[in-house]
C-alpha cells in the first residue's frame, strides 16, 4: 500500500512541481555551475543507491555526513533550500524508481560506520530509506547514530498510514530543522 502512494505521490510532485525545480536548477546554476548533487548512498538491505538532490554545499565540499560538514560551505541558495526543504525535491525521483520511500530511516553514506553498525542491529535496512520521517520530524540526525537508530525502529514498528502522513505534514509545515552542520 505504502508503494503505491509513494509512486503515485512522487509521479504526481514532479509533474506539479518540475516549474519549481526548473527555477531551482537555473539559480543553482548562477550559484554554483553545478545545480544537481547525486551521491551514493545505503539502501534497501544495505544496497547502495544514487541519491538525487539539490547541491546546497559548494562543489569542493568532502563527502561526508552534513554534520561533519562546516557550515561555511553552505551556499547562500543552499541556506534558502534547506530552510524550505527544497532541496529534498528531487529525491521524488528515488521515490518514483523504487529506491526510497517518502518516510523511512534518512539514508547514510557508507562511511558513517558507527551509524550503520548501530542500524544493522535494529534491522534499520530492512525497509526503504526515506525522504522524512519521525527522527527528521524531532530533530534527531546522523551525530547521534545510537538514539536515530532507536527512533528508526521505532517509526518502523509503529507505521501506520495515520503516522505516514503526519510525518509528511510535519515536514510540509517545517518539523526538523534539517541536516544538522557544524557552526
Amino acid at each position: 500500500m505504502f508503494r503505491m502512494i509513494d509512486f503515485f505521490a512522487a509521479l504526481f510532485g514532479l509533474l506539479f512541481l518540475w516549474p519549481v525545480m526548473l527555477i531551482v536548477v537555473v539559480i543553482g546554476l548562477f550559484d554554483t555551475g553545478s545545480p544537481v548533487f547525486v551521491q551514493t548512498r545505503v539502501g534497501k538491505n544495505q544496497k547502495p543507491f544514487r541519491l538525487v538532490k539539490f547541491r546546497t554545499m559548494q562543489k569542493d565540499t568532502e563527502s561526508v555526513a552534513s554534520h561533519l560538514s562546516s557550515s561555511t560551505s553552505i551556499t547562500k541558495l543552499g541556506s534558502f533550500l534547506r530552510k524550505t526543504k527544497l532541496d529534498e525535491l528531487p529525491q521524488l525521483i528515488n521515490v518514483l524508481k523504487g529506491e526510497m520511500s517518502l518516510v523511512g530511516p534518512r539514508p547514510n553514506l557508507f562511511n558513517q560506520e558507527e551509524l550503520i553498525e548501530a542500524r544493522q542491529a535494529q534491522g534499520i535496512y530492512d525497509v526503504l530509506p526515506g525522504i522524512t520521517g519521525l527522527a527528521q520530524v524531532q530533530n534527531i540526525d546522523m551525530s547521534t547514530p545510537e538514539l536515530l537508530a532507536n527512533t528508526d525502529r521505532q517509526m518502523i514498528e509503529t507505521m501506520t498510514l495515520k503516522n505516514y502522513f503526519h510525518y509528511i505534514l510535519m515536514t510540509v509545515i517545517g518539523s526538523g530543522r534539517g541536516d544538522a552542520v557544524k557552526k
